[in-house]
């Protein structure tokens, strides 16, 4: 006995410094104490998550015995993160094409309300290909190109049932070509509308400022939000502070049975009360058992993201940061994360090589969606790039897949899309307003973004606030879209009700 005292000595001394350095570092900061994990951990305050929470667990336990005995409900699945839709940003730097050659765009009927053959071969259909001609896929709710090389992979990282509860909007909308100015990146948004993490709020496979290529709108900036770079497994385990991250061990929990002994014997309650100390002594083992681990933050041990990924794809570099992400982001370690791929400056390359990068985005997108699935989790992803490109209609040339297209020519703002793909494991998405949600703004009838077709249509700061206001959208939220955003320029109330793609899946 005398050994489990000392135990419990050392432990009191731990406590008594934990306490000391959280008093030290709340004066200096000028913050409230941390009272979340997550709040340790930014505090720098890991280490000391298991010698201030136990005793104060067991003196709770000692106060709360004497008024009532309850029922000993364990909670052995833990949700992790804030509860909210896990968001992944796809930034494509460079110019990437979107519209026509992969999601299909149209006039001010919608998606099918097809633009001139002229317009389809600015954004790289030759006339045999035409969606006039060849119809479009719908196999994700949103329609595409069915020779779309974004399609394909897609499809080649999903099942039938994936497909089928995940559906789409595609956004005309013009942006700046090859630049990162275009502040295009709504992850701060999406973090102000709730979105987190168990460690993190927000992580990006770049060191920047948005986590990406494109930056982040200043008005939506705060410091705390700031991604954190994640973009392979040891950074991705790096989030829970290395090694064991400072949790507690066994012997931690033999020593908060001892502790729970020790106040028992204080206790003159009968057998009610020694069932509520044991039911603390129950609750701490079972909070260790589901303590998260290095092995739960790393993409290459995860038997789903293997599947997904097989034959070494999970050590290519364009899957490796991808499922990284999938990893801390779905699994709700971070709240919203973005995925940057650069080199996407299109024209006057084969269009076999500009295929083929769109096809991998396209695993991307896949492979995130059908995670999701696995796991039974929402999620929303946005697709973006700066920019966009137009096509040399004098130059036809095998895609790569058996399929004659233009060769993109050179950079073309006035072409260029963003889209939104939604998973609910609950079944497809629902349109808001019908068919007119699936494309928010239109095209004209030569192939470019007709400006005035929306409020965002000629401004990336405002597509940011509509990719936010969708995201609240989803949760049934849209009401708060002026509290999260000051005075967003999209407006607010029911002026903003038309720009909502989607019925609340959560």
């Amino acid at each position: 006995m005398s050994r489990y005292i000392e135990q419990f000595r050392r432990m009191e001394a731990n406590r008594r410094r934990i306490e000391q350095r959280i008093e030290e570092y709340c004066r200096g900061s000028g913050h409230a104490r941390p009272r979340t994990r997550r709040e340790f951990l930014n505090s720098g305050l890991a280490a000391g998550v298991s010698t201030v929470f136990l005793p104060s667990l067991a003196t709770l336990l000692t106060r709360e015995a004497r008024a009532q005995a309850t029922e000993c409900v364990i909670d052995n699945n833990p949700m992790l993160g804030a509860g909210k839709i896990p968001f992944l940003g796809v930034d494509q730097g460079g110019g990437a094409n979107i519209a026509g050659s992969n999601i299909m765009v149209g006039g001010m009927g919608g998606q099918e309300d097809f633009l001139d053959a002229g317009g389809y071969a600015k954004l790289g259909l030759p006339q045999a290909i035409l969606p006039q001609n060849v119809g479009v896929s719908r196999e994700f709710g949103l329609a595409m190109h069915p020779d779309s090389a974004l399609l394909r992979g897609m499809l080649s990282k999903t099942s039938a049932a994936t497909r089928v509860n995940t559906n789409g909007c595609v956004i005309p909308a013009r942006s700046e070509n090859d630049t990162g100015n275009n502040p295009h990146n709504p992850v701060y948004g999406v973090a102000r509308a709730g979105a987190s993490g168990e460690f993190v709020a927000t992580i990006g496979s770049q060191n920047s400022d948005s986590g990406g290529n494109s930056r982040a709108p200043d008005s939506q900036i705060l410091a705390e939000f700031r991604p954190t770079k994640v973009s392979n497994r040891n950074e991705a385990i790096g989030l829970i502070g290395g090694g064991d991250g400072g949790f507690p061990d066994d012997r931690v929990a033999e020593a908060a049975a001892i502790l729970s002994e020790l106040k028992l014997g204080r206790i003159s309650e009968e057998q009610a009360t020694t069932a509520l100390v044991q039911c603390g002594y129950d609750k701490t083992v079972a909070t260790y058992d589901t303590t998260v681990v290095p092995q739960d933050l790393d993409p290459e041990a995860d038997l789903n993201l293997q599947a997904i990924f097989p034959n070494g794809e999970l050590s290519q570099g364009d899957f490796r940061k991808a499922a990284a992400a999938m990893k801390v982001v779905i699994n709700g370690y971070g709240g919203a994360g973005t995925i940057e791929y650069g080199g996407r400056d299109y024209h006057e390359n084969p269009r076999p090589d500009t295929d083929q990068k769109d096809f991998v985005v396209g695993q991307v997108i896949g492979g995130a969606l059908e995670y999701a699935a696995l796991l039974g989790k929402p999620l929303m992803i946005y697709l973006f790039s700066d920019g966009a490109v137009s096509a040399d209609t004098n130059l036809q040339e095998d895609d790569g897949n058996g399929t004659a297209k233009f060769r993109w020519r050179s950079d073309d703002s006035q072409t260029a899309a963003s889209a939104i793909l939604v998973y609910s494991p609950l079944g497809r998405p629902a349109l808001r307003n019908g068919d007119a949600s699936q494309q928010l703004g239109y095209y004209r009838s030569n192939g470019n973004v007709e400006t005035s077709s929306s409020p965002f249509a000629n401004s990336v700061e405002t597509l940011s606030e509509l990719v936010v206001l969708n995201y609240l959208g989803l949760h049934g939220q849209e009401a708060m879209f002026g509290q999260v955003l000051a005075n967003p320029a999209l407006g607010t109330g029911d002026a903003v009700l038309p720009y909502i793609a989607f019925a609340p899946i959560v």
